[in-house]
């Protein structure tokens, strides 16, 4: 990745933005260019930020009330009808409470539904456990079908949100509620499935993705001052995941780490591993949220209580090093 395309205020003052802003001005982005783009809320229309499409095409925007799976089924029948609806709620129900509407009624049918799935992560705060999303990854990226997008900052859901409508099938766009560092431009490519590689490194490679990428080019930093060259790579695109870029980088770091902001479980880093173990085994050691509910609390705080911070990346990435093989 060439230096221009990443923002020059990453480690001095970086400006702090809400991914759900890149969603929401992607939407009106889309009602300019694209009349069959209609937007479906779910009584959130402010805190997912679809107010903004709601104000300059209300014919264009549907109101279900708190009625997820009601939601879901109702995109499936405008999908049928040729229209481009975006889902648009909370991340545990619109992949937990509509689960099987997701499953069986738009991914099995291949159609055309695109699923704006927000509150991802314990950076959401105050909400608490009922509202954190840490199992979405999962429960979304083992269903057929199904492209899952779990974009850096402001710029990238941006991206993702317009990239969504012209993708064949469902996508979802899984994204935070909290300020996050903005580390790309308006400029920095964005292709849906293609990894970027956001910093060389030689010694480890730190994969990562969500608000997680700039904790991992913290952390690079870090282990630079000990003399281990870490390689950043921003997987943006759970699924379908950027394998040939990941094998590459095992193939020449010999370890791995990866980052994200949910279950470790069946999340990002399993991801990573299953392509790894059957192409590429080397270390690797995981950095998310290690079995547990979320709480309330300050999205910093939580962060931290979670180990989601750079520091616990260096640690990981040392761990890893110390296990390559000779």
């Amino acid at each position: 990745m060439k230096e221009q395309f990443l923002s020059p205020k990453i480690f001095s003052q970086p400006e702090m933005v809400p991914t759900r802003f890149g969603y929401g001005d992607g939407l009106v982005e889309l009602g300019k260019n694209n009349p069959s783009v209609v937007v479906l809320g779910a009584d959130l229309s402010s805190s997912l930020c679809v107010d903004r499409f709601r104000n300059a095409y209300p014919e264009r925007f549907i109101q279900t009330g708190i009625a997820e799976q009601d939601m879901m089924a109702l995109a499936a029948g405008l999908a049928l009808s040729g229209k481009v609806p975006f889902v648009s709620t909370y991340g545990v129900f619109c992949t937990g409470r509509a689960w099987d509407q997701l499953r069986t009624t738009v991914a099995y049918a291949r159609l055309n539904v695109k699923i704006g799935s927000g509150h991802g992560g314990v950076s959401v705060g105050a909400d608490g456990a009922t509202h954190q999303a840490l199992e979405d990854i999962s429960i979304t990226r083992t269903i057929p079908n199904v492209t899952v997008i779990v974009p850096a900052d402001y710029h990238e859901t941006f991206k993702a949100t317009v990239a969504a409508a012209s993708i064949s099938g469902p996508v979802v766009i899984r994204f935070g509620r909290e300020k996050v560092p903005v580390i790309t431009t308006d400029r920095t490519p964005f292709t849906v499935g293609k990894a970027q590689i956001f910093k060389n490194g030689t010694d480890v490679t730190i994969a990562a993705c969500g608000q997680m990428v700039y904790e991992s080019l913290l952390a690079a930093e870090a282990l630079a001052k000990d003399g281990i060259s870490a390689r950043v790579i921003n997987c943006h695109t759970i699924k379908p995941i950027d394998s040939k870029t990941l094998i590459r980088a095992a193939e020449e770091t010999g370890a791995v780490v990866t980052a994200e902001e949910h279950q470790i479980m069946g999340g990002f880093g399993s991801a990573v591993a299953e392509v790894l173990s059957q192409n590429c085994p080397v270390p690797i050691r995981m950095i998310g949220v290690q079995d547990t509910f979320g709480q309330s609390g300050d999205p910093d705080d939580l962060m931290e209580e979670y180990c989601l911070r750079a520091g616990s990346i260096v640690k990981a990435a040392v761990e890893a090093v110390g296990m390559k093989k000779g």
